[in-house]
């Protein structure tokens, strides 16, 4: 049985074998500690599984919930080419500085919008104002919420669009269904709502590595 350690060593082994981190993708993370935000961002190796998985499904379009320092939209930025767009939600104004300015050390800020301000707020109002749909959305903000975003991304997306949701396996506390924790609550209702949403088909994966033992769920609208 593995330990975090020996799950952080595998995960450097596979970042050295297979991810290639540029100087501006090591620098996004690394900003992140200088400027105090918490050591949340995604893992290399789950950035660049982010990014083959928007170049495979041919996305132009995604939608991010959770910027942070503003490392996982590089990948992505990344992966819709100079034609694409981003657009990422951070609640925090000092977040969304810190990701803007990374934005920019990568060459990829002309390509992503930083939209400030709580994610059910800004998902909303691109409901309402017509947002041509999305081809990939990732969720990776606060867990309560999470069925609220899914609600809102199901009106922002099209027939083979992906939707993922991060982090919804809590160190294995999503199993219990009487959890004070919110955040396993929300995943909890998240995850019902992929599974029993006819117009989804889905999964989801544990993972152990850098980040600890999670996991990830993917979604394809039908």
């Amino acid at each position: 049985m593995g330990t975090d350690t020996q799950w952080g060593d595998v995960d450097s082994y596979l970042v050295a074998e297979t991810v290639h981190e540029d100087d501006a993708l090591v620098a996004a993370r690394a900003s992140a500690r200088e400027h105090g935000l918490p050591p949340i961002e995604v893992a290399p190796n789950q950035g660049a599984f982010l990014s083959l998985l928007a170049r495979m499904c041919g996305a132009r379009r995604v939608l991010e919930v959770g910027t942070l320092a503003g490392y996982s939209s590089i990948w992505l930025a990344r992966a819709v080419g100079p034609q694409g767009r981003v657009t990422t939600v951070e609640r925090d104004p000092r977040h969304a500085k810190v990701a803007r300015e990374n934005h920019d050390r990568a060459g990829v800020s002309e390509r992503v919008d930083v939209e400030v301000g709580p994610a059910l707020d800004v998902l909303a109002r691109l409901v309402d104002d017509g947002a041509a749909p999305y081809d990939l959305v990732f969720i990776d903000a606060d867990k309560a919420n999470m069925p609220a975003y899914l609600d809102l991304a199901m009106r922002l997306v099209r027939s083979g669009s992906v939707i993922v949701g991060d982090n919804v396996v809590r160190r294995g506390a999503v199993v219990d269904p009487d959890s004070p924790d919110a955040d396993v609550q929300g995943v909890r209702a998240f995850l019902h709502a992929l599974g029993s949403d006819p117009r989804l088909e889905a999964t989801a994966l544990q993972t152990v590595g850098s980040k600890g033992w999670d996991g990830f769920a993917v979604a394809r609208v039908r």
